[in-house]
């Protein structure tokens, strides 16, 4: 694995840590503002840090009995050393461990002056 890739890896590791421990500042960290959202048949953007919160994944998600979200996959489809796009795959779980739902999204995580974060992603999710 190159070591852009697993950089980048990283970064969504780091986001999902961060999701699930509905830490608002560590989700942040690892995104580049402006951040762009493509879902639903329409873009949002995230001009700067403080635009995207908690408040925000549960305002625009069903997340009733939400608990966690875990990667299905995660598949390089291009990449180098400023800029990685990943098909992927993840699913929301309740506590039980059943599921809320599974979503395919593109995400493109970019290097700017040796800081990897998310810059873009364009999601099935609601």
């Amino acid at each position: 694995m190159a070591d852009f890739e697993a950089k980048a890896l990283a970064i969504l590791d780091n986001y999902f840590i961060a999701l699930n421990a509905q830490d608002n500042e560590g989700m942040r960290d690892t995104f580049h503002f402006p951040h762009y959202r493509i879902a639903g048949g329409r873009m949002q953007i995230f001009e700067t840090a403080e635009d995207y919160s908690m408040t925000d994944f549960h305002g625009r998600t069903d997340t009733g009995g939400w608990a966690c979200t875990k990667w299905d996959y995660r598949r390089m489809v291009h990449g180098d050393a400023t800029k990685v796009h990943f098909d992927v795959q993840f699913t929301r779980y309740r506590a039980d461990d059943s599921v809320l739902g599974q979503f395919k999204s593109l995400w493109i995580v970019t290097n700017r002056s040796g800081k990897w974060g998310v810059m873009a992603r364009s999601s099935y999710a609601a």
